[in-house]
């Protein structure tokens, strides 16, 4: 028996093309969408599973509605000549009224009650004008952790994702805090130093006002020392002059 057409709509519903450099990861985002009104099960599968991580890499998609799954290319060293070979594949089921276990359900699926869809791999690198362009906007990306990424997830998506998956998320969400904690170090001894700078420059500004004060006092001070100099001489004239008489 011919199995069922694919309910579910793609975007990009043949091919998915990564854009390089590849010296880093690479996302493309493939949009799934449920027009029917039955819940939907997915699952993304993929030729080339060590060269992917995906999420999520399965769950429910509730009548009416859609889901961004996120592939990530991991990086490699990237050949123009070599024609890209990995495969993708969604495949989907109407989730049954009373279901309770996603995995059972997937057990018990017979061929004909399946769907699927298949899209290629494409790799392309950037043009020298865009290349440019990316580096200038790639300053200016949002830190924003994946954690809040994974919490705007439907919950029967992100209840999907297997140990590997969780544990790879969780590292990078590190990564990307002791990144953000790094720049917000450099940021503060930035503010540091120039505050530093500018009581340096206040300081200067005030010290001739502070030295013209200084040579006061000290005038100040020598025409005390004259002054008791000739009372003192003056003291000493009349007392002699008293043992003359």
């Amino acid at each position: 028996m011919a199995r069922q057409e694919q309910v579910l709509q793609l975007e990009p519903p043949h091919e998915l093309k990564f854009r390089g450099p590849f010296t880093d990861v690479v996302t493309a985002t493939l949009k799934l969408s449920n027009p029917t009104d039955r819940n939907v099960c997915f699952k993304v599968k993929t030729t080339a599973p060590r060269r992917y991580c995906v999420r999520p890499n399965s769950g429910i998609i509730d009548a009416g509605t859609s889901i961004n799954v996120s592939v990530m290319l991991q990086p490699f060293d990237y050949d123009p000549n070599e024609k890209s070979k990995h495969k993708f594949m969604v495949q989907s089921m109407l989730a049954p009224y009373d279901m309770t276990d996603m995995d059972q359900v997937w057990k018990d699926a017979k061929p004909e009650e399946l769907m699927d869809s298949k899209l290629r791999c494409a790799f392309e690198l950037p043009l020298e004008n865009d290349k440019a362009h990316e580096s200038e906007s790639n300053t200016h990306v949002s830190s924003t952790p994946i954690k809040s990424e994974l919490s705007s997830l439907p919950k029967s998506a992100s209840s999907s994702l297997d140990d590997g998956e969780v544990k790879k998320i969780m590292e990078e969400c590190k990564r990307l805090q002791m990144e953000v904690q790094r720049l917000r170090d450099e940021n503060k001894q930035i503010r540091e130093d120039d505050g530093l700078r500018k009581r340096k420059v206040t300081s200067m500004a005030s010290s001739p006002h502070s030295s013209s004060s200084q040579a006061m006092m000290r005038e100040e001070g020598l025409s005390t020392r004259v002054l008791a100099l000739c009372v003192l001489f003056f003291v000493i004239g009349v007392i002699v002059g008293k043992l003359a008489l």
